[in-house]
């Protein structure tokens, strides 16, 4: 029984099936998302009622077929989550987002899988070669059509020269999507892209077809983001010759991004930000700033760090995110460009088997990602590579023990065995960093340990077992979270682990729990039995999502 005070009465139609206090039944109401549902008083207790009629007010009971009501709630579905522009501004049918992991891992495949089913995913083109990304760009245009895709463009202070190439080839292939991560500042490569695609549309209103959703964890950062270009980058790029006089006076109207992903504590690069201070903050900076430019459309705000339960799917919603970003967890799916070996070990993580390590794209800088500690030594390896490059100004300055050992553990040749090696990739890639080698013995030795901060996540990534111990797998707590979650059912079993099984299962357990929580703020504690207990196949799931 319950002492909460009915809210009015619930008038069931003659054909409605009468209040049920049986938990299957129950779990079959409330796990009906598009039914309005209701709670109501019955001699037996609570009981669940679906359709019929509903009279608020403390009026006496109209007729002898209505019950005592204690609480309702209305159709909750996964289009009902967020901010429904940014399914039509996308062309999507579920607020849900894949981003972007590097080296592939965020391949075609889990794109594919994600645009197919209504849903936005986002190509890990970051480490890649131009060729590498030219190919993937080829194949999600060709196999997806005028279906949505994202193509991560990501900063790089190391090779400004590669960010820039590969910003030329996502304008030259017409990519309408990109993610930009990893940016401390703006560069031309971005804002070039963003105002490349500024146009007038035919109601007047000025838009870009090149959308731009950032990826941020810092105010100032998101601050850039939320601004119009700046006019020093934006005069830069009139002076080249690399945009129209229009359009340098349109940009100024707009934001640089569509749409923000405020990134919590996440695989990766992260800055470990708690998602329930970080989204409300990045929000209000977005209000404020939406106040100052008044923009045709404000950017929206969406979160990724930590998504991987449906709770936590419910959280951000509630907490007013437009959109959810999920990205440890894609790994640990069949689909990513990970290897066997890797998706068994993060289907064996816990939330507390994770470690900061030095990132290979910002070695000098100090910048650090967080990666899976469980069966790995790269994180401990990785650090002493930092602190001798912090300690020495050079290779030959190391003494002579450590250059052993580094050669036999790290390296497993001599050390100009991998110079060499370096030497061949960068007349490729960015010559200019062998000029500054060859005058900075420093700079030498740092592009020799990022050989081997670079080579561990594609160790990992083709599962050569011969390197196990130096896997770099990129990895936050949300891991560790899906696994608790999932434990006992078949998303157990990596092989069972599909991108799209996994975002459905998140976003209708979201929907069940946000119903749960409205419901039982209007009539106290509901029995558990009474909740369908998910995941679910992809045929339950479609019965349940239709």
């Amino acid at each position: 029984m319950t002492n909460r005070t009915p809210q009015g009465w619930w008038h069931a139609p003659s054909d409605a099936n009468p209040p049920t206090t049986v938990a299957a039944e129950a779990a079959e109401r409330l796990g009906s998302l598009t039914s309005r549902i209701g709670i109501v008083q019955t001699a037996e207790g609570m009981a669940v009622v679906a359709d019929g009629t509903t009279t608020l007010g403390p009026s006496s009971s109209p007729s002898d077929s209505a019950s005592p009501l204690l609480a309702t709630a209305p159709p909750t579905t996964p289009q009902h989550l967020g901010d429904a522009t940014f399914l039509s501004d996308h062309g999507l049918r579920y607020p849900y987002m894949t981003g972007a992991m590097a080296n592939g891992i965020g391949s075609c495949e889990i794109v594919e899988a994600m645009s197919q089913a209504g849903m936005l995913g986002s190509f890990g083109a970051a480490g890649l070669s131009v060729e590498r990304v030219t190919q993937a760009i080829d194949r999600l245009q060709a196999s997806l059509r005028d279906k949505p895709f994202c193509i991560n463009l990501i900063h790089s202070p190391n090779e400004p020269s590669h960010e820039a190439a590969i910003a030329n080839l996502l304008l030259k292939r017409g990519v309408k999507h990109v993610e930009a991560s990893a940016y401390l500042d703006l560069t031309p490569p971005i804002v070039k892209y963003r105002i490349a695609g500024v146009h007038t549309n035919s109601n007047g209103r000025v838009v870009s077809s090149n959308r731009v959703i950032a990826k941020i964890s810092r105010a100032e950062v998101a601050t850039r983001f939320l601004s119009p270009p700046p006019e020093r980058i934006v005069n830069e790029l009139l002076q080249a010759g690399s945009i129209s006089p229009e359009q340098a006076e349109l940009a100024r109207q707009l934001p640089m991004c569509d749409d923000m992903i405020a990134e919590a504590d996440s695989g990766g690069h992260t800055d470990n930000r708690p998602a329930i201070t970080l989204l409300p903050t990045i929000i209000a900076l977005r209000n404020r700033l939406q106040l100052q430019f008044q923009y045709p459309q404000a950017p929206r705000v969406g979160l990724a760090g930590g998504i991987a339960t449906p709770a936590s799917v419910a959280g951000a919603f509630a907490l007013g995110a437009a959109f959810v970003v999920t990205g440890s967890i894609n790994q640990a799916c069949v689909e990513s460009g990970s290897s066997d070996a890797v998706r068994k070990m993060l289907a064996e993580a816990g939330q507390a088997d994770i470690i900061m390590a030095p990132a290979a794209d910002m070695f000098e800088m100090g910048v650090k990602v967080q990666v899976l500690k469980r069966g790995t030594m790269f994180a401990m390896r990785g650090a002493k590579l930092f602190e001798l490059y912090r300690q020495f100004s050079s290779w030959e300055a190391i003494p002579a023990t450590e250059r052993a050992l580094i050669e036999k553990t790290l390296l497993r040749t001599s050390f100009e065995d991998i110079w060499n090696q370096t030497v061949e990739f960068f007349q490729r890639r960015d010559p200019s960093q062998l000029v500054k080698a060859e005058a900075d013995s420093k700079h030498k030795m740092a592009l020799v340990f990022r050989w081997y901060l670079g080579l561990s996540s594609r160790w990992a990534n083709s599962g050569d077992a011969n390197r196990q111990l130096d896997y770099q797998v990129w990895c936050g707590p949300a891991m560790g979270a899906f696994n608790e979650w999932s434990k006992g059912s078949f998303l157990e079993q990596p092989k069972h682990r599909r991108v799209v099984t996994v975002a459905k299962n998140l976003l209708y357990g979201a929907c069940v729990h946000m119903r749960r929580i409205g419901l039982e703020q209007q009539c106290g504690p509901l029995p558990e039995s009474w909740f369908p207990d998910c995941p679910f196949t992809d045929d339950e799931l479609n019965l349940r999502l239709t």
